[in-house]
């Protein structure tokens, strides 16, 4: 595969920056290498990743509008928290500590199901994610990484299951594809 000029633009100065690396995994979600992530997205390869939703007691879940920083799908709302493992790393260790690192706090998580998608993004990016998607429990107040996270909110199941049918643009692709099935597999977030 060959990489126009702002696709080798972006692997430059990603790489600068970071040598984050991604778990290349084949249709089963079995380990077969790794790659930069920033590489893992320009040439859409195949590779692991998760996705948190964290509720509270009173039944709204947390989310977090992207940082316009981002690396892509900035400003858009998702998910409490998504990111992928490294190597050598579990899915539950990763989410703890992305957890941790982009909202300022610690949880409890449960793995309800897993999903695999693929996305074409802006700037040539292209997502293509076996994507673990995990639950938990939190009734503190986070504290976001300003770096990760433009901002947050509380917002209850139905007002958000509008929101997505009204304006789907203003939300990350993952968070659409999977918000109804979170609902349906965890049985509200009993965990």
């Amino acid at each position: 595969m060959f990489l126009n000029s702002k696709e080798v633009k972006l692997l430059t100065q990603t790489s600068r920056t970071t040598e984050e690396q991604v778990i290349i995994v084949n249709d089963h979600d079995i380990a077969i290498g790794v790659e930069d992530k920033t590489r893992a997205h320009l040439l859409g390869v195949l590779h692991r990743a998760f996705s948190i939703f964290v509720m509270n007691s009173a039944g709204r879940l947390l989310l977090q509008r992207r940082a316009l920083s981002k690396y892509h799908s900035r400003g858009l709302w998702s998910n409490t928290c998504c990111g992928h493992p490294r190597p050598g790393e579990s899915i539950n260790q990763a989410s703890r500590r992305r957890l941790r690192e982009e909202m300022g706090f610690d949880a409890d998580l449960e793995s309800v199901f897993q999903f695999r998608y693929r996305a074409d993004l802006e700037e040539g990016l292209i997502e293509n994610e076996y994507d673990h998607v995990l639950v938990g429990l939190f009734d503190g107040v986070p504290k976001p990484n300003p770096a990760e996270v433009a901002e947050y909110r509380w917002v209850d199941p139905t007002t958000l299951s509008l929101g997505l049918e009204a304006h789907p643009e203003s939300y990350t692709y993952w968070f659409r594809i999977s918000f109804d099935r979170v609902f349906e597999q965890s049985n509200q977030f009993d965990v």
